[in-house]
């Protein structure tokens, strides 16, 4: 029984040690998005014709007049 009671006491110790390595990770930023910052400007114009596709034809309507 006491066996039982020494892994559970382990068992939460390396729980412990892993939720602090996880926390300093994050608060280090190991896990900020530099990728995707980067990405996103190339898709600028496609977001901007889907969100208002009418802007659009307006405004190529007003080029042509």
């Amino acid at each position: 029984m006491s066996v039982i009671y020494l892994l559970i006491t382990i068992s939460i110790v390396v729980a412990i040690v892993f939720l602090v390595a996880f926390i300093k990770a994050v608060k280090s930023g190991q896990y900020d998005d530099d990728y995707t910052p980067s990405v996103r400007m190339l898709f600028d114009d496609e977001l901007v014709k889907k969100e208002n596709p009418n802007k659009l034809i307006q405004t190529e309507k007003q080029k042509s007049i």
